[in-house]
């Protein structure tokens, strides 16, 4: 772990005898021992400028689960930065989040990782609010970040309130009564910001903050490619709602692919679909980083 500002977040390089040639013989399995074909997987890449993974958790993610996710980008040897938003910006003290998107644009420019290729991964709308003040502060640097492709994971989803009422329940957990009363006031609460939010932009359009990645994020200036991973089966973003936003991407000439499940349960999709989740993701950054889109 590491601390800049108050930034928290968990980088990880390979080590330093890691060989690429051979990475195929390395177990893909997360420990299991399982031969699910991610050992046959190896990345092409110039190690001199190791691809990136940026991870951006959902909201009141804990590191140990996000770092399942960044260890399937390790075990291939890629540099993995994983940082989830307090949950306090994402749902109270939002305006903070385009400061930690500026932190974040800053860090790895301090890093020398502006002249990497990135990759970035998106899980839910807590981390989907966080790449969208991120990209707002990409477009202010007078750095250039080469971000290859998103991978959205469970979102963007648009704003409910039923939704936001079992995204904080499931945050609080506990016990059932004070989780349903605290749970309810605090929808209750969001929910008129979220009404002050459409009121005040509808009379001072684009003057006022909003934390809607779904509206936001529709129209991002990067083009690269996206990946979408989603389920028929999510309790909190309907899978409609993905595919609403993932086509009116591929409508502005964006490089889309999408993958639905059936059964997984929402940020679950790894769990319940290791073999084919694997297989997707490393072939989508293998045409992201070779431009064969």
């Amino acid at each position: 772990m590491a601390d800049l500002d108050n930034l928290e977040y968990y980088i990880k390089f390979p080590s330093l005898n890691f060989n690429y040639a051979t990475a195929a013989a390395t177990n893909g399995g997360g420990g299991n021992g399982s031969n699910n074909g991610e050992n046959d997987f190896v990345f092409i890449v110039d190690e001199q400028k190791l691809p990136v993974i940026l991870l951006f958790g959902w909201a009141g993610c804990r590191d140990k689960y996000l770092a399942k996710y960044s260890q399937i980008y390790e075990e291939k040897g890629l540099i993995t930065l994983r940082y989830t938003a307090p949950v306090k910006c994402l749902f109270l003290k939002r305006y903070q989040m385009i400061s930690i998107g500026e932190r974040l644009v800053k860090l790895l420019i301090d890093l020398n990782f502006d002249t990497h290729p990135i990759i970035i991964h998106i899980f839910s709308n807590g981390g989907a609010f966080l790449y969208q003040n991120f990209a707002l502060a990409m477009d202010k640097s007078d750095r250039n970040i080469m971000v290859k492709g998103v991978i959205f994971d469970s979102a963007p989803g648009k704003r409910r309130v039923s939704s936001l009422f079992r995204a904080i329940s499931a945050i609080l957990g506990g016990n059932v009564f004070y989780n349903y009363t605290v749970s309810l006031i605090m929808t209750m609460f969001l929910s008129m910001i979220w009404f002050y939010e459409v009121i005040s932009n509808t009379i001072h359009p684009k003057t006022t903050f909003q934390s809607n990645p779904l509206e936001n994020l529709k129209n991002e200036k990067n083009r690269c490619p996206q990946l979408f991973i989603y389920s028929k089966n999510d309790d909190l973003i309907p899978h409609t709602d993905i595919e609403y936003f993932a086509d009116w991407r591929r409508k502005l000439g964006v490089d889309v692919t999408t993958v639905c499940y059936d059964r997984s349960l929402h940020v679950k999709h790894l769990a319940e679909n290791r073999e084919n989740y694997v297989k997707t993701v490393y072939n989508f950054i293998n045409r992201c980083l070779n431009g064969s889109t």
